[in-house]
């Protein structure tokens, strides 16, 4: 696999879409919880889609319950939380991990194109994101504490 277009996602109402449906525009994929002190990011995830989404950014967001149990719910229970409580309409996808054996090959191949902190290939919690250019390449891997309105410059130059 040499780009994101490789792959395809489960969305959280279940229908697989494949990630070349993307192709030209930038991503912005983050693995998400609903119960974490890092949750009101999906605000800042949300004004991020707003604002750069007619410009050709999409962000997905990937529920992970891997992280302290924080995202225990079904995906239906993800959904209505995520749009009840910061009115997310960007595109969410279905629960998974993003560590470990059962590791989703998304975030396999992302970790490896952009390792974090002394080559670790694991992501450490939740709201990790990875910036993806247009050509389907990552551009950078951002950390959870990381704001959503602190990645605006490099999604600028990903969307030039």
């Amino acid at each position: 696999m040499t780009a994101i277009y490789d792959f395809e996602a489960r969305q959280i109402d279940g229908k697989i879409v494949p990630l070349k449906k993307f192709k030209g525009k930038a991503l912005l994929i983050v693995n998400t919880a609903s119960a974490c002190g890092f949750t009101p990011q999906f605000g800042g995830l949300e004004e991020l889609h707003k604002t750069y989404g007619k410009q050709g950014l999409v962000v997905l967001g990937f529920p992970c319950n891997q992280f302290g149990a924080q995202d225990p719910g079904s995906n239906e229970e993800i959904a209505e939380f995520c749009q009840l409580n910061f009115g997310v309409s960007f595109p969410m996808m279905a629960k998974i991990d993003v560590n470990g054996t059962d590791a989703d090959p998304l975030f396999q191949w992302l970790t490896k194109e952009a390792p974090g902190l002394l080559g670790s290939t694991i992501i450490k919690w939740n709201f990790t994101k990875f910036l993806i250019g247009k050509d389907g390449q990552v551009i950078k891997r951002y950390a959870p504490n990381d704001e959503p309105k602190k990645l605006a410059k490099d999604i600028e130059q990903a969307l030039a």
